[in-house]
């Protein structure tokens, strides 16, 4: 037991009442011996009841501390609980997500034996609600068609494997000293592009299956929608500030909404583009329906037949959506221009 490293578990959070006590409950619960962890919760200045019940969880267990975080995001959140870590392992967890008993220590056990540089599990994507628009959203997340090949979200059960990026991510904390710290330009994306940086420099990522938690998906259309809008800007947006861009599945409905706006607006001049408009829209519609009856005969519930074609439209097009207008914002950055000028003059 003496054997053990020290942990730090850092969560980012803002307004996060409705998920943070199930969190840290989970968390307490991992069986990772209290005098060996420290929980750090960096607080983005919350405004509904999250700063009370953090409090409460700090006076109840003294290894949990409330940090703020002024700039509210997720990404100096995770710098300064890095900054104040104690542990010469960092855990980095998210306060919408609840954990499985000893997720710590699988990490840990995996980190150590596969001598890995970033080790995470699979999500296990729950509904938000009792509703059938919250069960419909659940599922379209774990789904390839709205996933893509992400083995983290589409239920990945075989041997620990090397992949571009885990949920989350359990790191030496001599990590962070070879890489650097999150990019606190990034609203979101901060892992990912973590991640990409890690894996240039010769960094590996662990899937390991057996290490679960458990994601709390959106609960209405609208919530989701506007989630989706801002995880496409930010598959994008990152290119202002250097960053590289991320992987294919983040580039698919940005292709695809492209594709449906530029040939709608070149039908008014040839009648070939209005039939690529429709070739576009049409297979889009087909392998839509495909996934969804799959789902709706996997769930046996024909009623998801009737909404999950919709909820895969709203991820697809919001996130489509979001990406051509950070991309929008990129080309009209001066930064970006700036920055393309000086690695032109560099080669």
């Amino acid at each position: 037991m003496n054997d053990l490293p020290f942990v730090s578990v850092i969560i980012p959070c803002r307004n996060e009442e409705r998920y943070i006590g199930q969190c840290l409950d989970s968390i307490v619960a991992n069986g990772y011996p209290t005098d060996k962890l420290e929980i750090l919760v960096a607080d983005g200045m919350s405004e509904d009841g999250t700063r009370e019940i953090l409090k409460h969880y700090a006076e109840r267990y003294p290894f949990v501390k409330v940090l703020d975080n002024h700039k509210k995001i997720a990404s100096t959140a995770l710098n300064i609980g890095i900054k104040n870590a104690k542990g010469e392992i960092i855990v980095r967890m998210d306060a919408h997500n609840t954990y499985e008993q000893e997720y710590v220590s699988k990490c840990i056990e995996s980190l150590l034996k596969y001598d890995a540089d970033n080790v995470g599990g699979i999500w296990i994507i729950v509904p938000g609600g009792n509703s059938l628009i919250s069960k419909a959203i659940a599922l379209v997340l774990s789904n390839p068609f709205g996933a893509g090949d992400a083995h983290y979200k589409v239920g990945y059960s075989g041997e620990p494997i090397y992949v571009d990026t885990v949920p989350f991510g359990c790191y030496k904390k001599e990590v962070f000293a070879k890489i650097g710290l999150y990019n606190e330009n990034l609203v979101r994306s901060q892992d990912m592009d973590f991640n990409i940086r890690l894996t240039k420099a010769g960094g590996k990522i662990l899937l390991v299956p057996d290490i679960v938690s458990y994601y709390h998906a959106r609960y209405n259309l609208s919530d989701f929608y506007r989630h989706n809008f801002t995880d496409g800007v930010w598959a994008i947006y990152p290119l202002k500030f250097g960053s590289t861009l991320f992987h294919l599945r983040h580039l698919v409905p940005l292709a695809f909404v492209s594709g449906l706006i530029g040939s709608l607006l070149l039908s008014i001049f040839s009648s070939i583009f209005l039939w690529l408009f429709l070739f576009i829209m049409g297979l889009y519609l087909l392998v839509n329906i495909y996934f969804s009856l799959r789902l709706a005969i996997r769930e046996r519930n024909f009623r998801c037949l009737f909404i999950t074609p919709i909820v895969f439209a709203t991820r697809h097009i919001a996130y489509g959506f979001g990406s051509l207008y950070g991309l929008l914002k990129v080309l009209i950055s001066r930064e970006f221009w700036r920055n393309q000028l000086r690695r032109a003059s560099k080669m």
